[in-house]
């Protein structure tokens, strides 16, 4: 691979910051969804939905 096609692929991973906070709302949401948004290759956004689900008694 050439060092242009290594540097490209450099420039697209997530930092390590992004993913922590991908993670930490993964591990927070009992029922909803994480959404991340990229931008030319780059975590731009993240938004977190969470639903509460009412159980009946």
């Amino acid at each position: 691979m050439s060092q242009n096609s290594d540097n490209a692929k450099a420039d697209n991973q997530p930092d390590k910051r992004s993913l922590k906070v991908v993670e930490d709302l993964i591990q927070g949401v009992k029922y909803g969804s994480v959404l991340i948004i990229i931008q030319d290759g780059k975590i731009v956004q993240i938004e977190k939905t969470e639903k509460v689900r009412l159980t009946s008694k």
